[in-house]
């Protein structure tokens, strides 16, 4: 048997290739939307994908199982509860997929999600009566368990899940040898839990002794503990959980849509007409000069995340970005679903050199600047935009707080007259916001370099307004 772990690091997300050497087959567990590196390695490794398996359908990605299927001819694996528009096989508890020498056994484990399944590797050749590995999807974390309340908003309670949840781990989870190598779908950074770890592997048995959420509980108490201060979803994660349900393009047929590049005046005709123009390149490069209106979400961040959150899906969006992360920018868009690129200003910001009249800038101020504005007789307000539980730990006092996701929503309760410091932890959320800000009309606008971490690390102990 082989296995190997795919771990996207911007979606926190790991997929799983598990092959046969004696059949040359392969199955592909959860894969991602671009799916090359998956054919790159099965085509070193002389296998060939004929099965693909979702544990469940994913909310906060579009996965590749129509890719791989439309490449391969390969049959998708769905719990039996699934519904979905393509041709599956549906699975069950018990049922198995044998290929040479590798088995996976199916579990159902709703919980998480009504389908959610899990599935148990063997190595026949090596021990044919015990798992070497379970593929536990979004129902079992290193550190967590999956939150059971996102499909609250289609039907189903997040207690009705829970206890689902709770059965799911006790009954069919722990139950499993404490030696039985642990794979989830998603590490730290996924908003699919709360608590999640930043390894990679771990075993049953670890888990049953340090993972909070399995610890000696009622069901009423484990529904109450896994339902409480989940973080907020992105408002995306709806549209992807049902768009893996669909029968749709494929992420190159997007793509031939997405890359094409647009002159300066179709650019600035397409946002009179009410495109979202998205400026790719880092905070401090947009604040130095960018295209009026645009909105800075910065590639090397939580780019697809954040994009899901304050784009929307209906108007036509156009890239700027540096030569060469054009495709990236796309693609990191279509790994959520958000196929609605119309491409990308040629030449990037060059295209605007001879064009002053169309630039604008944003100011950013440093943590000795801001002592010394807020020492003065009419200081500014200032505006944090992190996440609640985030604030919990410390804050710069009389500030306001409005999580970045909020922000569209709340712009009535900002002062117009007012000069604006905004403030995340280290400054990427900050800098989407000041960009969101002067969309909406705020002139007197800034941005604290380094966020709340460099004013923790370095604020002055005394200053003077000068």
């Amino acid at each position: 048997m082989i296995l190997k772990q795919y771990y996207l690091g911007c979606l926190a997300h790991a997929s799983y290739l598990v092959g046969d050497e004696q059949s040359g087959k392969a199955a592909i567990i959860d894969p991602q939307r671009d799916v090359d590196q998956y054919f790159a390695d099965t085509e070193a490794m002389g296998l060939k994908i004929e099965y693909v398996f979702l544990t469940h359908f994913h909310a906060d990605f579009v996965a590749g199982h129509v890719e791989l299927r439309n490449r391969t001819g390969a049959r998708i694996y769905l719990g039996a509860q699934a519904q979905a528009e393509y041709e599956f096989v549906p699975v069950q508890d018990g049922d198995v997929v044998q290929f040479g020498q590798t088995a996976l056994k199916v579990l159902e484990t709703p919980g998480h999600t009504p389908e959610g399944i899990s599935l148990l590797a063997y190595d026949l050749a090596k021990d044919p009566g015990r798992p070497q590995a379970v593929f536990t999807g979004d129902t079992l974390f290193i550190g967590d368990v999956g939150r059971p309340d996102l499909m609250a908003s289609i039907g189903v309670s997040a207690d009705e899940l829970g206890g689902m949840l709770y059965d799911s781990l006790h009954q069919k989870l722990l139950a499993l040898p404490d030696d039985t190598l642990l794979y989830p779908a998603h590490g730290a950074g996924s908003m699919c839990g709360k608590k999640l770890s930043s390894e990679s592997v771990s075993t049953i048995g670890m888990q049953r002794k340090h993972n909070y959420a399995l610890q000696p509980m009622s069901k009423a108490e484990f529904i109450r503990l896994v339902t409480a201060d989940q973080p907020e979803a992105p408002a995306y994660f709806l549209h992807d959980a049902m768009l893996n349900r669909q029968e749709r393009a494929s992420l190159d047929e997007s793509l031939q849509q997405s890359l094409r590049a647009l002159t300066l005046e179709e650019t600035l005709q397409l946002q009179s007409a009410g495109a979202q123009v998205v400026d790719v390149r880092s905070g401090a490069e947009f604040a130095a000069g960018h295209l009026r209106d645009s909105v800075n979400i910065g590639l090397r961040g939580s780019y697809a995340t954040w994009a899901g959150t304050v784009l929307d899906r209906e108007n036509p969006i156009v890239l700027i970005a540096e030569a060469g992360d054009e495709q990236e920018a796309a693609m990191r868009l279509g790994r959520i679903g958000f196929d609605h690129v119309a491409g990308y200003l040629q030449g990037g910001m060059q295209a605007l050199a001879a064009h002053p009249e169309l630039l604008r800038s944003a100011e950013q101020v440093t943590v000795d600047g801001l002592a010394v504005e807020l020492a003065c007789e009419m200081p500014p307000l200032v505006l944090d935009v992190r996440a609640p539980k985030e604030r919990e730990t410390g804050s710069l006092r009389d500030s306001v707080h409005i999580p970045l996701n909020r922000l569209a929503d709340r712009l009535d309760e900002l002062p117009r007259d007012r000069r604006l410091i905004v403030h995340c932890a280290g400054g990427y959320r900050s800098a989407i916001a000041v960009s969101l800000l002067k969309q909406a009309g705020f002139e007197n606008v800034a941005d604290l370099a380094g966020g709340y971490a460099a004013w923790e690390k370095d604020q002055p102990r005394e200053s003077a307004c000068s």
